[in-house]
């Protein structure tokens, strides 16, 4: 009887602990459904929605599985295969680019003024009949940099300049202390102790290496800056460039799609660049919204669109873990007419679908598209509905890649070897 109260304490204790885990184990089964990759919060943070749970739901059903009621062998057409030519496909989109001389976006800075003037528009990161996911998963909180001569030079205001130049004065002065002091430990080792001497030596041309790059980094500066470290300006116009891009993309910052963004935090500052990533030319996204309208209407389930529009900066970026990020010096994406549709989901219904879809846009001459094996459709939308001709096609073909032609070639090339492109590269006349 005296063991009772103590019998009871243990129970109660012992029940309690399985409750506990218990719900522990029912939080983290509910944790891990909720759970999304970094990419998928990312684009929940930038999504501006009246409907908050929209994001969510259109990912269940995108991700949902289909069962059995999709599985029919897929039917690729053929024009969303590679031409025979596979420098074709590229050198029609770049073609586009000199008949209309599109201006490709170089890096961040270049996109926001591009937002700014209206030339791109702002693509929602959830619809009804679409949802995007991926897009700027690459992006990092990394100060904004200019993209000049395939070099990013850091962008500053007056004061972020002056902490730059104190960094590398600083860093300057302690390369030099230690390679002095390894100089001095070297010229008083002995002649007979080589290993060390090798080792003081390997050390030396480390911090030597170092300094040569710091001393690099200061001539970036006053290059790009005009040696405007200390200096007074009469006017803003006077100032350097770089300064003033600096201080238009924070004054687009503080209000940008009704959110502002500090430049001085990393988490703001990835943010914003999935916002600016978050954009197609009006003519792109006409052909996107047209697209997913029909899927939707079809499968009931929203459109997965994995790229939008990405700076050639982004662009190289991204070719270290992508490798159809091309490389050209205009490519697609940084025009703002392509995106990339992310079929990973889709049944085999479902592709065919989609992809008769494209290839009948394709055939009227409004895009150029491509199934890559990287589990996306390539769309590149023609800013007037037309493809360009075959004879610019041509023209663009060593811009895209492809071997240098002869001086004359283009000229010597009668209609009979034009007819024989067309037929080469499947291109339907209308």
């Amino acid at each position: 009887m005296n063991r009772r109260p103590g019998y009871l304490l243990l129970l109660i204790v012992a029940t309690a602990a399985i409750a506990a885990g218990s719900w522990a184990l029912i939080h983290l089964k509910a944790l891990k459904r909720q759970a999304l990759p970094q990419s998928d919060v990312l684009n929940q943070t930038s999504l501006r929605s009246a409907d908050p749970d929209l994001w969510a739901r259109s990912m269940e059903k995108v991700k949902e599985d289909r069962g059995h009621s999709g599985d029919v062998a897929l039917e690729i057409p053929p024009e969303l295969r590679h031409y025979e030519d596979r420098h074709w496909f590229l050198a029609t989109q770049v073609a586009e680019v000199k008949k209309f001389n599109v201006q490709p976006v170089q890096d961040f800075v270049d996109l926001a003024a591009m937002i700014e003037r209206g030339e791109v528009v702002p693509v929602p990161a959830v619809t009804d009949t679409y949802i995007l996911l991926g897009v700027g998963a690459r992006v990092d909180g990394s100060v904004f940099t200019r993209y000049v001569a395939k070099q990013n030079i850091e962008l500053n205001d007056e004061a972020g300049l002056r902490d730059a130049y104190a960094r590398l004065e600083t860093a300057h002065a302690n390369l030099q202390k230690e390679i002095s002091g390894l100089q001095k430990q070297l010229g008083e080792l002995k002649k007979s102790d080589l290993t060390k001497q090798d080792e003081l030596q390997k050390e030396i041309n480390a911090r030597q290496q170092e300094l040569k790059s710091n001393d690099e980094d200061k001539a970036q500066l006053d290059k790009y800056y005009g040696q405007s470290y200390g200096q007074s300006y009469s006017s803003a116009e006077s100032r350097p460039k770089l300064w003033r891009d600096y201080e238009s993309l924070q004054a687009l910052a503080k209000n940008f799609r009704g959110r502002s963004f500090n430049l001085d935090d990393s988490s703001d500052r990835q943010a914003l660049k999935i916002y600016l990533l978050s954009s197609l030319r009006p003519e792109g996204l006409k052909i996107l919204e047209e697209v997913a309208q029909r899927y939707h209407d079809k499968f009931d389930r929203p459109l997965l669109v994995s790229s939008l529009i990405r700076p050639e900066q982004y662009q190289r970026a991204l070719r270290r873990v992508n490798r159809y990020a091309v490389l050209i010096d205009t490519p697609p994406h940084s025009t703002g007419l392509a995106f990339d549709i992310d079929y990973r989901y889709l049944s085999g219904a479902e592709q065919n679908f989609l992809m008769t879809e494209l290839a009948r846009l394709k055939d009227e001459g409004r895009i150029e598209v491509i199934r890559e094996r990287g589990a996306n459709y390539h769309v590149f939308a023609f800013i007037d509905g037309q493809r360009p001709s075959d004879e610019l096609i041509t023209a663009s073909l060593e811009a895209a890649g492809g071997p240098e032609q002869e001086a004359d070639h283009a000229e010597k090339r009668d209609q009979g070897t034009i007819r024989r492109l067309r037929r080469l590269h499947r291109f339907k006349k209308q």
